[in-house]
C-alpha cells in the first residue's frame, strides 16, 4: 500500500497539536492537547518532561482516532515531522530519567547568568559564532544556571553522563526508546551552542561555558532520517521522522519562504518576523538575531529573525482595562469612523521594546492626544502600532542583508483585521499574503517529512499545494509615509 499520509506534530508551550495531511497538503484530521506550564517566583518557568511527552501522545491518538472515524487508513501513514517550541530544554542521564524539569524558553532565571557573560566581554564572539545575542531568551545561559546551581546536574555533566535537548530531541529520544539522539540545525541554532558557519557545536564556547562534557545531539538537517517510531504502539507500523524543525522556522517554511527576501509575520499577541537571506549567515546590526531558517540535506537558508514585543496585546490592553469595546472585531469599525489617527500615537512598550530598538526597560505611551481625541482615534492609534512595528524590522532586515523584501507571509489572530494588513501592504510597498492556515507550523513540518520521505517532490511541487490566498495589496495611499515619519520621530525622540 502506498504510504500516503503524514503525521505532523507541532508541539506548543500551551498545547500540542497533531494534523494528518495527505498527498495533496490537505488537513485529513487534527487534534489539541491543553499542556501545563508550572510558573515559580523570581520569573521562572517550567514544564515537566514526561508530560510533555504524555501530552504528545495523547494528542497524536485523538488525531488518529479522528481518522480512523472518517474511515482513514492508518496502515497508510508514511513519516512524521514534528516543529515544536524552541528554546526549551530538558537535561537527561544515561538512563533517560530527567534530572531537572524542562526549562521554558519563557524562564528568566539566568540574567544573572547573561549579566556576567556580558561583563566578560563575550558578546562579540557569541553573536559572530552563534548569530545570537545574550539573552535569558535563549537556552545556553540557563543550563549553565542549573550546572551552577543544581548539585546533581553538575556532576551528571562534569562525569560525561549528562545529555542535553531541546524539545525534539527529548521527544526523539523518548519516541524511539533511547535509539536516537538527534536534532536539527535550527533548534540547535537557538542554543548558544552552535557555530552557524560550521553547522557544528562549538567547543570553545562549550568550554568557556564550563560544559565540555556534556552530551550533545548530532545536529541534522531539518528534512532527514532521524528514526521511527509507533508512538507507544498506538500505530501497529513503525514509521519514520523524517523531520524536526522549530516552530517559528516551520512557519516560514509552511508560508512558502524558499527563496531570499521572502518572509512571515506572526501576528498574535507579540510578532515574530523571519526573512529567507539565503545561503549565507550575515550578522545583523540593527538587532536582528541571525538563524537558520530552514535546511534540507543538499540545501541551508539562513534567516534573519525580528521579534516584537507586543502586537495583539496592546488591543487586548484597550479592551480589557480600558473597556473601549466588547469585542476586537468591532475596532475596524471604530477605525472607518475617524479618517486618521488625529496625531495620537500609541507606543506599545508595555513590557519594553524588542527589535530593532530594544528598550527593554521602556514603558508604553500616548502620544498627541488633545481635547479633540476620541476613543477612535486611541484604537485607530493602537492597531497602526502593529503595522509600523512591522515596517521598523522590515527595514532594518533590508539595511542589514542588501536584500528587498519580496512579499511578506502573515499569520495569527491579528490578520483577521482588515486596516492593520491594508495598512501594513501601504508601508512595506508590498504584497501581504494571508493563506489562513491556522496551523501554519505543522504544515511546514509536514511538507519538510513529506520532501525527505518522497511524498512531495520538491519545492516547487509544494509551492503548488494548497495556493488558495487572500492577496493584500497596496492602496496606492502615499499619506502613511507621512505618519510612519512621525511614529519614527516619536520612537527615537522620547
Amino acid at each position: 500500500m502506498q504510504s500516503s499520509y503524514i503525521l505532523s506534530i507541532d508541539q506548543g508551550t500551551s498545547s500540542t497539536k497533531t494534523l494528518l495531511f495527505d498527498e495533496a497538503g490537505k488537513v485529513m484530521a487534527r487534534a489539541s492537547e491543553p499542556l501545563k506550564s508550572y510558573y515559580h517566583e523570581g520569573g521562572w518557568v517550567e514544564q515537566h518532561p514526561e508530560e510533555i511527552y504524555e501530552n504528545v501522545l495523547q494528542s497524536v491518538e485523538h488525531c488518529l482516532n479522528e481518522f480512523k472515524a472518517r474511515g482513514g487508513n492508518v496502515a497508510a501513514i508514511g513519516a512524521c515531522g514534528i516543529s515544536n517550541q524552541r528554546e526549551t530544554f530538558v537535561v537527561w542521564d544515561e538512563k533517560g530519567v530527567p534530572l531537572y524539569n524542562a526549562v521554558s524558553w519563557q524562564c528568566k532565571r539566568s540574567i544573572g547568568v547573561c549579566e556576567r557573560l556580558t561583563r566578560e566581554g563575550l558578546q562579540e564572539m557569541i553573536k559572530t559564532k552563534t548569530g545570537l545575542i545574550i539573552d535569558p531568551y535563549f537556552s545556553g545561559s540557563k543550563l549553565i544556571w542549573l550546572y551552577e546551581n543544581v548539585e546533581k546536574v553538575r556532576h551528571a555533566i562534569d562525569s560525561g553522563k549528562a545529555y542535553f535537548g531541546t524539545v525534539d530531541t527529548w521527544l526523539l529520544y523518548k519516541l524511539t526508546e533511547g535509539k536516537s539522539y538527534f536534532t536539527d540545525y535550527t533548534n540547535a541554532s537557538r542554543t548558544l551552542f552552535f557555530n552557524l558557519q560550521t553547522l557544528q557545536w562549538d567547543a570553545e564556547l562549550l568550554s568557556l561555558f564550563g560544559l565540555s562534557q556534556l552530551n550533545l545531539p548530532e545536529p541534522k538537517p531539518s528534512a532527514a532520517f532521524f528514526g521511527e517510531t509507533t508512538f507507544n504502539e498506538l500505530l501497529n507500523h513503525p514509521i519514520k521522522i523524517t523531520s524536526m524543525i522549530g516552530d517559528s522556522h516551520a512557519a516560514a517554511f509552511g508560508e512558502g519562504c524558499f527563496t531570499p527576501g521572502t518572509a512571515k509575520a506572526t501576528l498574535g499577541t507579540g510578532c515574530s518576523i523571519m526573512m529567507n537571506i539565503g545561503s549565507a549567515a550575515k550578522l545583523s546590526g540593527h538587532g536582528m538575531i541571525t538563524t537558520i531558517c530552514w535546511s534540507t540535506e543538499d540545501r541551508v537558508d539562513y534567516a534573519l529573525e525580528g521579534v516584537i514585543v507586543t502586537c495583539g496585546a496592546t488591543i487586548e490592553w484597550l479592551k480589557n482595562e480600558l473597556g473601549l469595546f466588547a469585542e476586537s472585531k468591532e475596532t475596524e469599525t471604530m477605525v472607518k469612523a475617524v479618517p486618521n489617527n488625529g496625531g495620537v500615537y500609541v507606543i506599545p512598550a508595555f513590557s519594553g521594546l524588542g527589535a530593532p530598538h530594544w528598550q527593554m526597560d521602556r514603558k508604553a505611551s500616548i502620544s498627541g492626544l488633545t481635547f479633540g481625541s476620541t476613543k477612535n482615534h486611541l484604537v485607530r492609534a493602537a492597531l497602526e502600532s502593529i503595522p509600523y512595528q512591522i515596517k521598523d524590522v522590515i527595514v532594518a532586515m533590508e539595511e542589514d542583508t542588501g536584500i528587498s523584501l519580496a512579499e511578506l507571509m502573515v499569520n495569527g489572530g491579528m490578520t483577521s483585521n482588515r486596516f492593520v494588513l491594508q495598512l501594513l501592504a501601504d508601508l512595506l510597498g508590498k504584497s501581504v499574503v494571508n493563506k489562513e492556515m491556522p496551523d501554519v507550523s505543522a504544515k511546514g513540518a509536514a511538507y519538510l517529512a513529506g520532501l525527505q520521505a518522497g511524498i512531495y517532490k520538491d519545492l516547487d511541487h509544494l509551492a503548488k499545494l494548497n495556493t488558495e490566498k487572500k492577496m493584500v495589496e497596496p492602496s496606492g495611499n502615499t499619506q502613511v509615509q507621512a505618519w510612519y515619519k512621525e511614529w519614527q520621530h516619536i520612537i527615537t525622540s522620547t
